[in-house]
């Protein structure tokens, strides 16, 4: 892999720009002096949910144009194409295969929000297309792909914005200000939590491919499995199968893991990470022991990472979160009861929460609330905005950022996945996690953890929970230094025609 990551470039942000970053150039200001022909040609690249929003914020924007929807699914593509007809007055063209679009020079910029296993090969096609990227969170599906599109968005010379939209919101831009000007005090630790109900996915089985889907291009890089369809919904639910998704460290995360890399200041990956958990209560709650979930992903899962002088933690749950969090994540989050995803800032003098991406709020050490920061922001004018001035200095979540905050991820799952095998008892766990460095508090984290389950109904003695050695990792060099076996999992095996390029090859 490359050592992009010691390259300084016009990309690269300080902190004395954070109040810069919210400032974008008027929309109203740019459309006066715009005519018909000047607009921008998009090609939005998957039209579900996400595609459906990367439409409609185009469509609000008057410097822009949306020329093509591309997708596999031709009921779905087509239906997002009649939608944005409506409200543009001109119908995009819809195209099962996405190359189309990046064959035709009228396309400036191309928007993706596909499945995360085609990100990292879309986003090098349209980049060598000489395309501008919109690329939804999470930037790539595996770390090389990260590196790949680091470097072609550089070799290309092209405007590259990730969906991580707090990078945009006034909320989390003075947060972030509040917290590197010493506002909670000195601050070594940050936790993202995706406290998140999320069913079973259903019995892992043999199920039929929907008649309007080219299930061989919607599957592209990955390789296609026999049996080829192994869960009952089709769409959405392939977030829980790791050929094709990253579980909520990998969906929900990069929101959180990116707030916490930007407030702490870390902009380097991690020196270690390790990982325990596992894809649990499934069966309880089916009431069968023997019950197997179609999904292969963790549904609780913690990852401690190592920067240093600095430490980053990411919980997921998605069994039921009534009830389950400690007296201060109750405390900060407000509610004792229900959904939880932010991330906490930990100082010396207090703390800052996101409550929702347009409300931070910073509290004292006896939980007074001492400030709060509101207010959303537009990233997708912000990704125009650049793509007009032909300056990525101007993006508020550019390549780098996406690559770095995604890795964590990354680097999380692979450590599942590296221990998957390694069950441990709840007394096994503690014996580990106590001589593990971290500047959070391992043991009442996995305690938290552990009444969680059992909050759950999961028999830890019948179905324990895994953990992953401690994986050191160059963050230069972009690899493990003390496993071969991790290393094979920063990358993929690719089908014939549909391999991302490794970054000295874009």
């Amino acid at each position: 892999m490359s050592n992009f990551i010691t390259r300084r470039d016009a990309l690269k942000k300080s902190v004395v720009g954070l109040g810069v970053l919210a400032v974008h150039s008027s929309i109203a200001n740019l459309a006066a002096q715009s005519t018909a022909n000047e607009k921008l040609g998009i090609a939005v690249i998957g039209a579900r949910t996400r595609g459906s929003v990367h439409a409609r914020a185009f469509l609000d924007d008057p410097r822009v144009e949306i020329l093509y929807v591309a997708d596999v699914d031709e009921k779905v593509g087509r239906k997002l194409a009649e939608e944005v007809a409506e409200q543009q007055g001109r119908k995009p063209k819809w195209v099962r295969d996405m190359r189309e679009a990046f064959d035709d020079k009228s396309v400036d910029a191309v928007s993706v929000a596909t499945p995360n296993h085609w990100h990292g090969l879309s986003g090098v096609w349209a980049l060598q297309a000489g395309k501008d990227l919109y690329m939804e969170k999470p930037l790539c599906h595996q770390v090389a792909e990260g590196a790949a599109l680091v470097a072609a968005t550089e070799k290309y010379d092209r405007i590259c914005q990730v969906g991580t939209q707090r990078r945009s919101h006034r909320a989390a831009i003075d947060a972030v200000a509040f917290i590197r000007s010493g506002g909670i005090g000195d601050v070594k630790f940050a936790r993202g939590v995706c406290y998140k109900r999320r069913k079973s996915i259903g019995s892992l089985g043999n199920y039929p491919i929907p008649e309007e889907v080219d299930f061989d291009l919607w599957s592209g890089p990955a390789v296609i499995g026999d049996p080829e369809l192994t869960r009952q919904q089709f769409h959405y639910d392939w977030h829980w199968q790791r050929a094709y998704g990253n579980g909520d460290l990998g969906n929900q995360g990069p929101h959180h893991t990116d707030m916490c890399r930007w407030g702490l200041g870390i902009d380097t990956h991690p020196h270690s990470v390790i990982t325990y958990g596992g894809r649990l209560g499934y069966q309880a709650e089916r009431d069968d022991p023997d019950y197997v979930d179609a999904g292969d992903t963790a549904n609780t899962e913690i990852s401690i990472y190592d920067y240093g002088n600095k430490c980053i933690v990411f919980e997921t749950r998605g069994l039921s979160v009534d009830n389950s969090a400690d007296d201060l994540l109750n405390k900060l989050f407000r509610s004792t009861k229900g959904n939880k995803m932010g991330e906490v800032f930990y100082g010396a003098d207090g703390y800052v929460v996101e409550l929702s991406e347009e409300h931070f709020v910073a509290y004292d050490r006896d939980f007074n609330v001492i400030k709060e920061f509101k207010g959303g922001g537009n990233h997708f004018a912000n990704f125009i905005d650049a793509c007009v001035s032909r300056n990525a200095a101007e993006l508020n979540a550019d390549v780098r950022e996406g690559h770095l905050s995604a890795a964590i991820s990354h680097l999380g799952n692979i450590a599942y996945q590296i221990g998957e095998h390694n069950k441990a008892s709840v007394g096994k766990l503690r014996s580990v996690l106590q001589d593990v460095k971290s500047s959070d508090d391992n043991l009442a984290t996995l305690d938290r953890t552990v009444r969680h389950l059992t909050d759950n109904g999961v028999d830890l003695k019948t179905h324990p929970m895994s953990i992953s050695p401690v994986l050191t990792f160059d963050p230069n060099a972009e690899v493990f230094t003390n496993s071969v076996e991790a290393n094979a999992m920063l990358s993929r095996d690719y089908r014939e025609e549909f391999v991302c390029p490794t970054a000295d090859l874009v």
